[in-house]
């Protein structure tokens, strides 16, 4: 049984890993010629076609459980898929990988605030202290001291992926545990995949896409290489990996483990794309994962009756594929 632990934090970091290729595969297919929008329907729209079989026999005919929690799979899949998928996607085209997640990371904070505001829950001292790590980060990682160039339209972006990742949380404390997360994630997935697709035919999002070669790590390849890699690496095997350490470890310390997410397209994004933070980038981006794990130990100091819904996420990992 000693080996469950290691098992856990082994599938726990594979998760992290896989879901930190999601910008680096997105960016050769925008880079391409595709639309963001575009990428995230190929992406989740196969995704959700790979897991529906698995979340179907999860449910094992307990329809009723689906019918009753149409809206906030519904929801889940406009905020934590579409919005949050689309706007980071939208964010590397014209920021590093690991900036903008660390843009979208800021979410954890809307949610405090987002508790504080609508609930009532006044954040303690060290969500305050984590919040104020975070902004401070944020300065630092978005350079406003002006040495570094960001277009302020990515930083939009970004800021948007934090809104989505946030609706994530909110939503994902106020789950059902009757339904099943296979089901939760194949259904979330096909619903904003349906919804993108049906603006986009309206011709109110841009739809485009090449089928010829993508530059992907600096070489040519066909455009199904990094759509393989989105929907099955940066998703399927991402979110079933993420899952099955959360059963070993829980969501609390999964959740810190997952913040290794950062780390780890930052380090993708490198080796692939030559893109390196500056040095006060780093710190700033160390300020922000700072903030956010102070933000989570405060939440496992709360009682289970007050915790906000980041902590009562049943898979909080989930969250980071809407980069």
């Amino acid at each position: 049984m000693h080996s469950r632990p290691a098992a856990g934090v082994g599938l726990a970091l594979l998760s992290a890993v896989t879901f930190a290729t999601s910008g680096t595969f997105a960016r050769s297919l925008i880079e391409g010629g595709w639309s963001a929008e575009s990428a995230v329907i190929a992406r989740v729209g196969v995704a959700a076609l790979v897991l529906a079989i698995p979340a179907l026999l999860s449910l094992r005919g307990q329809w009723d459980v689906l019918r009753s929690n149409a809206t906030s799979i519904g929801l889940f899949g406009l905020l934590g898929v579409a919005l949050a998928q689309v706007c980071f996607f939208n964010a590397v085209r014209y920021l590093p990988v690991g900036v903008a997640l660390l843009l979208e990371y800021l979410g954890i904070i809307l949610v405090v605030v987002w508790m504080w505001l609508r609930h009532g829950q006044q954040p303690r001292r060290l969500t305050v202290a984590g919040s104020v790590a975070a902004l401070a980060g944020l300065a630092f990682v978005l350079d406003l001291a002006g040495t570094a160039d960001f277009d302020p339209v990515g930083v939009l972006w970004g800021l948007g992926a934090a809104v989505g990742l946030a609706g994530y949380f909110v939503l994902a404390g106020r789950v059902d545990p009757r339904l099943p997360s296979v089901a939760m994630a194949s259904g979330g997935m096909a619903v904003g995949a349906a919804v993108l697709l049906l603006i986009g035919l309206t011709g109110l999002l841009p739809l485009h896409a090449t089928f010829g070669e993508v530059t992907f790590a600096g070489q040519p390849t066909s455009w199904l290489v990094p759509i393989a890699g989105l929907s099955l690496v940066a998703a399927v095997i991402a979110y079933l990996t993420g899952v099955a350490g959360i059963r070993i470890l829980g969501p609390r310390l999964s959740s810190f483990l997952g913040l290794t997410e950062v780390l780890f397209a930052v380090l993708i994004a490198w080796l692939l794309l030559n893109e390196l933070p500056t040095g006060w980038q780093l710190f700033g981006g160390a300020l922000i994962i700072a903030g956010v794990a102070l933000v989570r130990v405060d939440e496992l100091r709360g009682s289970p009756t007050t915790a906000a819904p980041v902590a009562a996420s049943p898979e909080p990992e989930l969250a980071l594929d809407g980069r």
